[in-house]
């Protein structure tokens, strides 16, 4: 006995071994994980009996945010919490800087799946007993009874599912399951209480993917889609019942009778209502649960399942619209899905929701409108539902401005209505957004939303009240920001008033022409001058003061820069020759030359040629440098093989063009003349020419040469082409003499031509559609920031 006294233990050693750290993934805490290492000593101090458990800590760490010094929060982690070895501070400290620039996201709380506990019983289904899970078999014994019974039992097996530690017991009563099953299966239509309680039981068993076997193994989905589509018509029943008692109490107001039953209608269907929309809340969140697979998902869209959710939509509950729009997310992912809400007109509800003061619905029925924003006709939906003021002024609350932003993205890339944005607070807003970065970078989301905006003339003038173009070009030119130059140039393209602001940012702008700045920077500012098509403006003076000239020449050689940068140096040139002196200036330096250089390397680039062709243009308009271009070089030879190119643009500069060099030229004149004469009757030459007699047939038409009327093609008969005055060649083609007295009028009244400087037409400048496009949007998917 003494022997064994002796051996018994004296006392236990606990020691914390191995500790690591980690930041927990939702919330602002750190993660401690160690290792428990407990023996029991005996008398002599001998280990007896060793254990090992592994532990964690969480420290919440609410007061952190971005102004917070993680240095010395680090500090005082450690110091606090004894498991954190002091040699682990500058651990402790780069977790804390991790936590404090991580984005809040509600990513988070829509993933969390929705708990039993997150339910609250209502009134319905309160009892004041307490459930055990050793008395399960009376209460499933209950649900033997009358329909009071039946609730009560259900109750009590509700209590017990509400645990999650108890759902691994309840599943193996297979006897209870099955009770339950059959019990909603054959009373659901009884009583609405008991269809609740039995649903959240099936629901505390949905919120853990490992039992969705069992529940669906009772078919408890399509039981749940069975008594949604019964509820949904009972409420128009209710609808139609109650508006048939108020019109009848309107027409009679002086009958009490008639007010008393209506106002009494009014509270029965109130308190139906409310029992009826927690059926429902819970019946979905089943649903909800269930369509984590999406082969169940697909059944239940089979039933229809998106159009009783929309139909819910028109309900006031605050958190039965909450799973609805959750719901309606989740599907939206899917394109019939998107199409079905499309025909349901789901965007009209939808904006009834916004702005609200349910934080969470708010937030989730911005996520769900920006998914349906990706669709060109439900963002038209989302115009006519009047969203645009709305997500406007959503933009003062920080928690929605990013969302909000998103789908103001996604309406801006239409030009249709662009428009719309100037009638509301959203520019104003997003300017005060960009100025409060100062020299932080922006968010994708603002730059690229500013940049659609910019492009369409009405915004572009709100965005320039004030300071506004001052402002976003100091910080352009400072940051050397590409995007905000980017806008910038959008805001150059508009004609009138804002146009004229940019004359004085000329010279900040061409300082930047230099090979120095980076290529994107310089390309935007090189597009930005060359929009700036200003009479006032002297632009020999900027060439000159800026030493312009020879970056513009350099830069037109092939290779010797991007493709991008070299087209906008040619927009740039066609814009400056406006002016003769510049054009002067240009056609001495040599430009010329280079141009034709650089149309022979892209000649299969139609922006290329198309910008290329209206430099000539320009420069055959001015007598300065039309002999320069006319006799000093072979561009109307390149005119000429040009004029019928299968682009319509360049067709049309090059036409305009030539009628300037005939008219200025004769030998020029009778050429172009000449190949547009073939051009005409080319058809009709071609024809002749490759005209080839049928076998066994001597003649062309017949040996009676019969008349052509009622046999053959006036165009088959080149004799009638011919004339004693020898004006017609016998080849059946007009000489290009005919072709020039035609158009001079000389035929009199039988000519079909007026002349030459009747038809000319001024070429409009070709629009840019190389590189970016004005008009285009910048980025069109806000999460890749693809363009």
């Amino acid at each position: 006995m003494d022997s064994m006294l002796a051996g018994d233990p004296r006392y236990l050693k606990r020691r914390v071994k191995s500790c690591t750290l980690d930041v927990h993934p939702t919330e602002k805490a750190l993660v401690v994980h160690y290792e428990v290492e407990a023996t029991i000593l005996g008398e002599l101090g001998e280990a007896m009996i060793g254990e090992r458990k592994e532990c964690q800590k969480i420290i919440r760490l609410k007061s952190l945010n971005a102004h917070t010094d993680t240095s010395s929060l680090a500090r005082k982690v450690v110091e606090e919490c004894r498991l954190i070895h002091p040699s682990k501070l500058r651990e402790v400290e780069q977790l804390l800087f991790y936590l404090q620039k991580r984005k809040d996201s509600n990513d988070n709380q829509e993933k969390k799946r929705i708990s039993p506990r997150d339910f609250t019983p209502y009134a319905g289904v309160e009892l004041d007993e307490e459930a055990s899970i050793n008395r399960i078999d009376e209460y499933v014994e209950l649900l033997y009874e009358d329909v009071q019974e039946k609730i009560r039992g259900a109750t009590l097996i509700f209590q017990l599912a509400r645990n999650p530690d108890n759902l691994e017991e309840l599943i193996q009563n297979e006897a209870a399951l099955g009770a339950l099953a059959r019990v909603l299966r054959e009373d659901w239509k009884q009583s609405v209480d008991l269809a609740t309680t039995i649903t959240y039981i099936f629901f505390c068993f949905s919120s853990f993917s490992q039992f969705h076997g069992l529940v669906t193994h009772f078919k408890i989905g399509a039981l749940c889609m069975n008594i949604i589509e019964h509820e949904l018509k009972r409420y128009d029943l209710w609808q139609d019942e109650l508006q048939k008692k108020k019109k009848a109490y309107e027409e009679f107001s002086d009958n009490q009778n008639l007010k008393k039953e209506h106002e009494k209608s009014l509270r029965k269907y109130q308190s139906l209502l409310i029992k009826q929309e927690q059926l429902l809340r819970v019946a979905l969140c089943l649903l909800l649960n269930l369509a984590e697979d999406t082969r169940t998902e697909l059944k239940m869209r089979n039933k229809n399942i998106v159009h009783m959710l929309v139909k819910i939509l028109d309900r006031e509950d605050e958190e039965l619209l909450l799973v609805v729009v959750s719901f309606l997310k989740k599907l939206s992912i899917f394109l019939e899905n998107k199409n079905d809400m499309a025909e349901t007109l789901a965007v009209e509800k939808l904006a009834r929701l916004l702005p609200c003061e349910h934080e969470e619905l708010q937030s989730t029925t911005l996520r769900l409108l920006l998914n349906l924003s990706f669709d060109t006709s439900l963002r038209s939906q989302m115009v006519q539902a009047a969203l645009v003021p709305k997500l406007s002024s959503l933009l003062a609350d920080e928690a929605q401005r990013q969302l909000s932003m998103c789908i103001l993205y996604h309406i801006s890339m239409d030009d249709r209505f662009k428009s719309m944005f100037a009638d509301t607070d959203c520019i104003p807003q997003l300017m005060r957004m960009v100025f409060d970065c100062g020299e932080e970078k922006m968010d994708v989301e603002l730059i690229s939303l500013c940049i659609n905006l910019a492009a369409n003339k009405s915004d572009a003038q709100v965005i320039c009240e004030g300071n506004g173009l001052k402002m976003l070009m100091k910080r352009a030119l400072k940051l050397k920001d590409v995007l905000v130059m980017k806008m910038i140039r959008n805001l150059s393209q508009h004609n009138g008033p804002t146009k004229s602001l940019f004359l004085d940012h000329v010279g900040d702008l061409a300082a930047q022409i230099t090979e120095d700045e980076a290529e994107e920077f310089v390309i935007e500012c090189l597009g930005t001058l060359a929009n700036l098509t200003i009479p006032d403006l002297d632009w020999a003076l900027v060439l000159k003061e800026y030493k312009l000239v020879p970056y513009l020449k350099d830069r037109l050689k092939p290779g010797s820069a991007e493709d991008d940068l070299i087209l906008e140096v040619v927009i740039m040139i066609g814009t400056v020759s406006v002016d003769d002196s510049c054009a002067a200036m240009l056609a001495k330096s040599g430009i010329i030359p280079a141009l034709i250089e650089l149309l022979n390397a892209q000649q299969e680039d139609d922006e290329f040629v198309c910008q290329i062709v209206y430099v000539f243009y320009q420069m055959v308009f001015h007598k300065a440098t039309r002999d320069v271009i006319v006799k000093e070089t072979q561009a109307p030879a390149y005119l000429i093989d040009l004029m019928h190119d299968n682009n319509a643009e360049i067709r049309k500069v090059c036409n305009n063009t030539l009628d300037i060099i005939a008219e200025y030229d004769e030998e020029w004149g009778k050429k172009i003349q000449t190949e547009k004469f073939r051009w005409y009757n080319g058809q009709w030459l071609e024809m002749v020419e490759n005209r080839q007699m049928d076998e066994g047939e001597p003649f062309l038409f017949g040996e009676d040469a019969e008349s052509f009327i009622g046999n053959g093609e006036i165009l088959e008969r080149p004799d009638l082409f011919y004339s004693p005055d020898g004006i017609i060649s016998a080849d059946g083609a007009l000489s290009p003499d005919f072709y020039t007295d035609f158009q001079s009028g000389e035929l009199g009244q039988t000519g079909f031509m007026n002349s030459v400087s009747e038809q000319f037409v001024a070429a409009a400048r070709p629009v840019s559609a190389y590189g970016f496009h004005p008009d285009d949007p910048f980025f069109y998917n806000y999460s890749t920031a693809s363009r």
